[in-house]
């Protein structure tokens, strides 16, 4: 049972001193894990409104697309919606499509010819979706570095500090709450740390990492769809 003493004084620990008043490898420990945090938050800001944004237009786009019956009037459609992914896909199929159709002729379109002028169009469209999902999946792998290091990196400072703290009290030659609480609950307070940075770390990546995997469902989807029409209408 913890006397009133002891109960102030546990009160008065400052989360603040804990964090940044230790020395050594738990300072820099703090240090590394507090700006992981904050980059953390700033990614998941960004990734949160990119995708989003991604979502959106996409859907607008799919719209736009299914409603017009010129492939030049979705392509200025599809300029405006820089961040969509299916739009770059149209965008990028169809400006090789326009090099295709511009340089056959009605001597020069035989069937091999419109044959390499689809497989064109395919590579471009595939190129497309893979530079789009490089852009979706882009500072995820931070998320999940965070995610996956912070609690061991954590852990090492916390570690660290109990060493430090033991050392101490082995100097003074003695153990009561005043003496171990402070170095304890500055090794400690490490892992807390750690924790607060990796656990939103690892739910956002989880969440963006479905998002994208839909995104590029639908890009293959679509990839499909458009080679279609382009086969019946122009091949």
């Amino acid at each position: 049972m913890l006397l009133p003493s002891s109960l102030s004084l546990l009160a008065e620990i400052d989360v603040l001193h804990l964090m940044f008043g230790g020395s050594g490898a738990v300072l820099v420990v703090a240090y590394i894990l507090t700006a992981s945090s904050v980059l953390s938050l700033f990614v998941i800001f960004y990734k949160l409104v990119a995708i989003s944004q991604a979502q959106s237009q996409s859907i607008t786009f799919l719209d736009k697309f299914w409603e017009s019956k010129r492939l030049d009037e979705i392509f200025r459609q599809a300029e405006a919606l820089k961040y969509s992914p299916l739009a770059a896909m149209f965008r990028a199929g169809y400006i090789e499509l326009s090099k295709v159709k511009k340089g056959q002729t009605p001597e020069t379109g035989a069937m091999h010819e419109k044959m390499d002028g689809m497989e064109n169009i395919e590579r471009a469209l595939a190129r497309a979706k893979v530079s789009e999902t490089t852009k979706l999946e882009n500072l995820l792998p931070f998320l999940a570095t965070v995610g996956s290091a912070a609690p061991f990196v954590g852990l090492f400072g916390t570690v660290w500090g109990i060493m430090t703290a033991f050392a101490k009290i082995s100097e003074e030659g003695k153990a009561d709450l005043a003496t171990v609480a402070g170095p304890i609950g500055e090794a400690l307070i490490a892992t807390a740390i750690a924790l607060a940075a990796a656990i939103p770390a690892v739910v956002a990546y989880n969440y963006f990492n479905r998002r994208v995997k839909v995104l590029g469902s639908e890009m293959t989807t679509f990839g499909s769809d458009y080679l279609n029409i382009l086969k019946r209408h122009f091949f």
